[in-house]
C-alpha cells in the first residue's frame, strides 16, 4: 500500500508540473503576437528616401620606374652575396669524408642530445655507455662514429670520450676539431 501512495503522489507531482509548464508557455507565446505596424511604417519611410550617392573609385596613379645610375647588376644574382675572390679561394686541407662508409646508428642523433652515462671494460677495451634521447643505452669504443658531423671516437676514459669531428670550414673544404663528452652524473 505504501508504494501505491508514493506512485500516486509522484504521478500527481508530474501532472502539476506539466500543467504549470503548459500555462507558462501559453503566456510567453502570447507576448510574441504583437502588431508589426511600427516596423512596416519605418521601412516604408526608409524606402521613400532618395539613395545616397556612391563615391567614385579613386584614380590609380601609374607606377613610375626609377632607374638607379650605375646599377646594372641583378639583385637576385647569387654572386652578389659573396664576391668572386672568395668563391675562387677554396681552402682544401686535404681532409676528405668517406662517403662510402655505412653510417652507424648514433650518427643519426645531434651530438648535444647524446649523454655518456658510464663505462664498461670488455676484452681489455674500455667501452663508453651512451644514452640516446629515447632513453636506450648504446655501447661505443674508440673507432666508432657518433653525432651528425662525422665524429670519430679516438679515446674512452672513465670520465670522458674524446672525439674528432669533421666540419665544413665555410670555404669549400673541411677541418677537424677535437671535442669531448664528459660523464653525465644524473
Amino acid at each position: 500500500m505504501i508504494t501505491k501512495t508514493k506512485n500516486n503522489s509522484n504521478y500527481l507531482s508530474v501532472k502539476r508540473l506539466m500543467s504549470v509548464t503548459s500555462i507558462a508557455s501559453v503566456l510567453l507565446l502570447s507576448g510574441c503576437n504583437g502588431g508589426k505596424g511600427d516596423l512596416d511604417q519605418y521601412f516604408s519611410e526608409q524606402r521613400g528616401k532618395p539613395a545616397a550617392p556612391i563615391a567614385p573609385i579613386p584614380e590609380v596613379k601609374p607606377y613610375l620606374r626609377y632607374a638607379y645610375p650605375d646599377h646594372e647588376k641583378d639583385p637576385f644574382d647569387e654572386s652578389m652575396l659573396a664576391p668572386n675572390t672568395v668563391r675562387e679561394q677554396i681552402v682544401d686541407n686535404g681532409i676528405n669524408i668517406d662517403t662510402t662508409r655505412v653510417p652507424e646508428f648514433l650518427e643519426g642523433f645531434p651530438l648535444d642530445s647524446l649523454r655518456m652515462v658510464g663505462t664498461v671494460e670488455k676484452d681489455k677495451t674500455l667501452w663508453a655507455l651512451v644514452k640516446i634521447p629515447e632513453g636506450a643505452v648504446q655501447t661505443v669504443k674508440p673507432g666508432n662514429y657518433l653525432g651528425q658531423n662525422y665524429g670519430k671516437i679516438v679515446d674512452v676514459s672513465d670520465v670522458k670520450m674524446s672525439m674528432i669531428e669533421t666540419v665544413s670550414n665555410g670555404l669549400g673544404g673541411f677541418e677537424e676539431r677535437e671535442i669531448s663528452i664528459s660523464l653525465n652524473q644524473e
